[in-house]
């Protein structure tokens, strides 16, 4: 047989956490059929020499249900080694959907997603009415594998319309119920939903299944039971997680009889909240459930610069015209005063704009910020020999330039130390603990953790020797996998997907993020390159070579059992 594809003479990590091997890897049909020496003659030959060759990446947790409609390629995740996103999480899906919801649905999202309103309503039409409908629009546009659980407040907005924010009656959960078989039978993948404090909708209003009781929630989650292959995600609390909440998880997660997980553990957090947060996963645990906990496995990166030109007086400098900037910034008077509002706004709170260790340049904005990008406001004027506000001054007002604030996720109050690392390391270590929490396609004028991959296996596997290659690679490819049930995806092995990535491991890294106005009606995003990524495939066709797109749209709109096994737990109904 004439393989269709031939990876050559590459180092290969599977997913399972073995040893890494030298071996050939041989594609036919979108799937790997043979792996090791000798493998015979193929149609295309892909020097895999000095590489790895692993596994697609798995992103469990995305909010690209929107976007994938006008941007198949879910960019940026591919460029880093993603071959399959899940969306639909925190309860927000965008079917099934009614013709007089679209619009509260595009509200919700731009408020509680932080998805530009002028992005969702130029982006798509929204016509499609059911799940399957939804689905449909997706199939032959994807460079991707995508699959979509069904939001609980959608669901809700369907059936109690302006009154989603109230307890339901009996009726109106039969009806819910009704909805979550309709959307499983399908092809969704789950059902997803969300308590989470922070989360209001476009009206300022608490989300719909915020209003939910537990008899509600149980009763939805015992509908998934019923279809293969499904699964479960819940927002729990934004801290720590009341013990009412974690005894709902774990009943939810019974009465499905699937794994559930939730969303996010310890971002910004002391080590005693994240502590806290993970006996919800013990508690599960001892009354026969499943529940774990993503984390991101990152610091937490979000755009700044938008509080420096809140603080007094910064705005009205910073929208100067070029040449009249530079003038303000050249009057002694006008620095004072800058300085004095930063002052004001640091006694308020906003310390962290002033943590120069943690205050990076996103981009350089011109010549006062050139070969500043991706370094800190400390580095720079420690190389320039100024003091850091002066920096913030000449370098970031100057030049309008993009700053990013690094908040060290879990234990904030260790920073960046290396006894922050080392806590960070047995967190993500942690059996409890799932990698994943990039929110990508969301909050995207903020953030941009769409990279989480290169940053994992640039970062913490070569700069900080975190994780063994092995062990990384297993983590962010096999472990979802096997949550979510995916079947035959999150390994390199025989009958599997030909969901590869294959990057350099002594270069492979994230590029620092930068903005670009690429949305549907010109909304602002945030966006990061990739290096040492050389090839993505799914099922066996580029689509990354070169750390760039390929334009190939290989990727499959996912479906409950078509494309997922069930993954029960123990103590569920048999």
């Amino acid at each position: 047989m004439t393989l269709d594809l031939l990876l050559l003479g590459g180092t290969v990590v599977d997913g399972t956490g073995a040893p890494a091997r030298h071996a050939d890897v041989g594609v036919a049909g979108g799937k790997v059929v043979a792996i090791g020496d000798d493998l015979g003659d193929a149609h295309a030959t892909v020097d895999c020499d000095g590489k790895v060759v692993a596994p697609g990446v798995i992103d469990l947790h995305t909010h690209y249900d929107a976007q994938l409609l006008w941007d198949g390629a879910a960019t940026p995740s591919p460029l880093h080694g993603v071959t399959t996103v899940i969306g639909g999480n925190c309860g927000f899906s965008i079917a099934p959907l009614a013709p007089d919801h679209a619009d509260y649905l595009r509200r919700m999202m731009a408020r509680v997603e932080g998805i530009p309103l002028a992005a969702l309503e130029a982006g798509t039409d929204w016509g499609w009415r059911g799940f399957g409908e939804y689905l449909e629009r997706l199939d032959g546009r994807l460079a991707v594998n995508a699959g979509f659980l069904a939001g609980h407040s959608t669901i809700r907005r369907l059936v109690m319309g302006d009154d989603a924010h109230a307890v339901a009656n009996a009726d109106q959960i039969e009806q819910m119920v009704a909805i979550v078989h309709d959307a499983m039978a399908q092809g969704a993948l789950g059902f997803s939903s969300s308590l989470g404090e922070a989360h209001t909708d476009g009206d300022g209003e608490p989300v719909p299944s915020r209003g939910a009781a537990p008899e509600e929630f149980l009763a939805l989650a015992a509908a998934v039971r019923d279809h293969a292959g499904t699964t479960l995600e819940f927002i729990a609390a934004m801290g720590e997680i009341p013990l009412e909440r974690a005894e709902l998880m774990a009943e939810m997660s019974l009465a499905a009889d699937r794994p559930l997980n939730w969303n996010l553990l310890g971002s910004l957090s002391p080590v005693e909240v994240y502590e806290q947060q993970l006996t919800a996963c013990d508690l599960a645990a001892s009354r026969g459930a499943t529940v774990v906990a993503l984390a991101l496995p990152d610091l937490l990166r979000m755009r700044s610069d938008r509080v420096l030109r809140s603080l007094p007086g910064w705005e009205e400098v910073w929208a100067l015209p070029d040449a009249e900037r530079a003038r303000a910034l050249a009057d002694p008077a006008v620095r004072d005063r800058l300085h004095t509002g930063f002052d004001e706004a640091s006694a308020r709170g906003l310390s962290f704009v002033a943590d120069w260790d943690l205050v990076e340049i996103a981009e350089a904005g011109g010549a006062a910020s050139e070969g500043c990008a991706g370094r800190t406001v400390r580095e720079i004027a420690a190389t320039r020999g100024v003091d850091p506000f002066t920096v913030l001054l000449d370098v970031v007002v100057a030049d309008r330039t993009p700053l990013t604030t690094v908040f060290p996720s879990l234990t904030p109050s260790y920073g960046v130390s290396d006894e922050g690392w080392a806590i960070r390391r047995d967190v993500w270590s942690d059996p409890r603990v799932v990698l994943g929490g990039s929110d990508a396609g969301a909050h995207v004028d903020l953030m941009c953790h769409a990279n989480y991959p290169t940053v994992v296996l640039g970062e913490l596997v070569r700069e900080r020797g975190m994780f063994t290659l092995e062990d990384a690679v297993r983590r962010i490819t096999d472990v979802p996998a096997r949550l979510l049930g995916l079947r035959g995806r999150g390994r390199v092995a025989t009958g599997y997907e030909a969901d590869l990535f294959v990057f350099d491991p002594a270069t492979v890294a994230t590029a620092p993020t930068t903005a670009r106005r690429d949305l549907p009606g010109g909304a602002e995003r945030l966006s990061a390159d990739a290096i040492g990524v050389e090839h993505v495939f799914v099922g066996g066709v580029a689509t990354v070579h070169g750390s760039q797109l390929t334009g190939a749209l290989p990727g499959t709109a996912l479906r409950s059992g078509r494309d997922t096994d069930t993954v029960k737990v123990p103590g569920g109904p048999r």
